[in-house]
């Protein structure tokens, strides 16, 4: 199984969609909490749906079980929690989820989780692909920056 990563801040729409055309890519994956905001001209969910297919033939999803929790992003980025708290709280609300039961391995399986965070260092996107590949085991990750 291959799960790709992406995120769309500090890149172009010509340049994002040409990322998207990767042999084994079959569908957005988008994991994030508000995917109706427009940090990106391109990135609302509509709008991704249409694109995606328009232009690289892949389908759409919103997995909203893949997002972190409204208080957790607030934590983080408005009270300066620290990435270190953040990635512990996010790895534990994965195993109170149990995304490795309730997430369809086909839907991940040639998925491409979608964040806005331009490098997956520190994005929840990374952290849900190498939590699914702890848990499944036969996991390949790649992140498209």
């Amino acid at each position: 199984m291959k799960i790709f990563t992406i995120g769309f801040t500090k890149t172009t729409a010509e340049r994002f969609f040409g990322n998207l055309k990767r042999p084994g890519l079959e569908r957005l994956v988008d994991v994030r909490l508000n995917n109706i905001s427009q940090l990106a001209g391109f990135a609302k969910k509509d709008d991704l749906r249409y694109f995606v297919k328009a232009i690289c033939g892949i389908e759409y999803v919103h997995v909203p079980e893949l997002t972190p929790t409204q208080e957790m992003l607030d934590q983080y980025r408005k009270q300066k929690g620290g990435w270190d708290a953040y990635e512990r709280s996010f790895r534990a609300l994965l195993r109170k989820r149990r995304i490795e039961d309730t997430v369809p391995r086909e839907v991940m399986d040639g998925g491409c989780l979608l964040c806005s965070e331009d490098r997956p260092d520190h994005c929840h996107r990374r952290l849900v692909a190498e939590y699914l590949r702890d848990k499944w085991g036969d996991v390949e990750i790649e992140h498209i920056v």
